[in-house]
């Protein structure tokens, strides 16, 4: 039905437009019949899971009773009627002027699968920032899945988290990076680098919350703790391993020219974005919004030096396999919890809506295959390293000879091979 009860919904907004009106006509009518100035109105919380069919209770309060009668309107998505119905029409509340009632109890049932913010207006001019009083309801198919995707979620965070290790260990092992592609670490380094300054900036810097908060202001921060634990961390096991680069042996490996150039590029970029939002031509937050460009360009080519360097060798050795298994799996988790969520809520448009974060998401996974089939498959037959014997130098301290007369390699003193 299109009808509110006891009001048409144009009565009802005439009634609000004329309150409105009066508002901003004569700001002090209320306070020159003695009313109170500060009385406010929340809900008891500020989101609910539901399943469809369930029935919550949700708590509507004022902070003190009112002088006046009013009615409360409840609101869908700043809306007077629900067009999704994804819950049920929550019946409005008239309050009489000698109500001294301030506590509402409102059943919230869900209806069909999605997301929606129930809110709350009045007739009432007394009630200061009405409309920061709202409820994120996420109506689902099935609770249990809200439990699993939760599951999933910190099992790709620690898979990810543990993932930098491999490369660590076997580095460490052979006392050598060789067969580690540099290029791969500065873009890694870089792209955390950046992605570590939007979170922190993100989470902690109060300044750029409310700037985000003044554009989504019934929104919820994108970056969560562990999202700022996971980078802080990423970038300083990178770290590292960079410095494993210094100690080990390298051979003629060195960072490409094409990669200095896209990295002081992005930098550069960086830096001259600074100096705008210095000056006051852009917002802290869209500064910060660019670091997040410079994680998704980096990820979109760190892993081609790797792959390519792999081809030309030939070979797998010295690129972790451990650190793609796990990358594999914490991705193919992210992108499994990506379309559960999904399903869960009719919410197909937060995967082939934002094709950017289903697109590298993907495309991670696309690569990690790839030298899955180049270790396991492609070049799994290929030497590690081939000891050099030299038989014209019978007095190498490297060789001896067998009973044969021939020359042998001498397994503990060795160290010249070739990758």
């Amino acid at each position: 039905m299109n009808m509110l009860p006891s009001f048409s919904q144009s009565s009802v907004l005439l009634l609000l437009g004329l309150i409105t009106v009066l508002n901003e006509l004569n700001p002090l009518f209320v306070c020159a019949e003695g009313t109170n100035e500060n009385v406010t109105v929340e809900f008891s919380t500020d989101s609910i899971d539901i399943e469809i069919g369930e029935t919550v209770n949700v708590d509507l309060s004022l902070s003190q009773k009112l002088s006046n009668s009013t009615l409360f309107i409840f609101t869908y998505e700043d809306k007077y009627i629900d067009s999704h119905e994804y819950i049920k029409r929550v019946p409005n509340i008239s309050v009489p002027a000698d109500d001294n009632t301030t506590l509402w109890h409102i059943n919230v049932t869900g209806n069909n699968a999605g997301h929606i913010i129930l809110g709350v207006n009045s007739t009432e001019i007394e009630i200061k920032n009405i409309e920061k009083a709202f409820v994120r309801i996420e109506v689902v198919h099935n609770s249990a899945l809200v439990i699993v995707n939760a599951v999933i979620g910190w099992i790709y965070f620690v898979a990810w988290s543990v993932s930098f290790y491999p490369q660590v260990y076997i580095n460490w092992k052979r006392k050598s990076v060789i067969g580690l592609n540099f290029d791969f670490l500065c873009y890694n380094i870089t792209g955390f680098l950046a992605y570590g300054f939007f979170n922190v900036g993100m989470f902690w810097v109060q300044t750029v919350k409310d700037q985000y908060f003044n554009l989504h202001p019934r929104g919820i921060n994108p970056v969560q703790l562990n999202d700022v634990i996971f980078t802080l961390h990423a970038v300083l096991v990178t770290i590292l391993t960079i410095c494993q680069c210094f100690f080990y042996e390298v051979r003629d490996q060195r960072v490409s020219k094409i990669c200095i150039v896209l990295v002081v590029g992005a930098w550069l970029f960086a830096l001259v974005s600074l100096i705008v939002t210095l000056t006051h031509v852009i917002t802290w937050l869209t500064y910060l919004y660019y670091f997040s460009y410079i994680k998704l360009g980096v990820t979109l080519i760190k892993y081609i030096p790797q792959a390519y360097m792999n081809f030309r060798r030939k070979s797998t050795e010295g690129w972790s396999i451990g650190n793609v298994l796990l990358d594999f799996t914490g991705g193919s988790l992210s992108l499994l919890q990506m379309f559960l969520l999904a399903y869960n809520s009719d919410d197909w448009g937060s995967i082939f809506g934002d094709p950017t974060k289903f697109g590298l998401g993907a495309f991670s996974i696309m690569f990690d295959i790839l030298f899955i089939v180049q270790h396991y498959c492609l070049y799994r037959r290929a030497q590690s390293y081939e000891r050099i014997l030299d038989s014209k130098t019978p007095s190498s301290p490297y060789l001896s000879y067998g009973s044969a007369g021939q020359p042998t390699v001498n397994d503990d003193q060795a160290s010249q091979y070739i990758y």
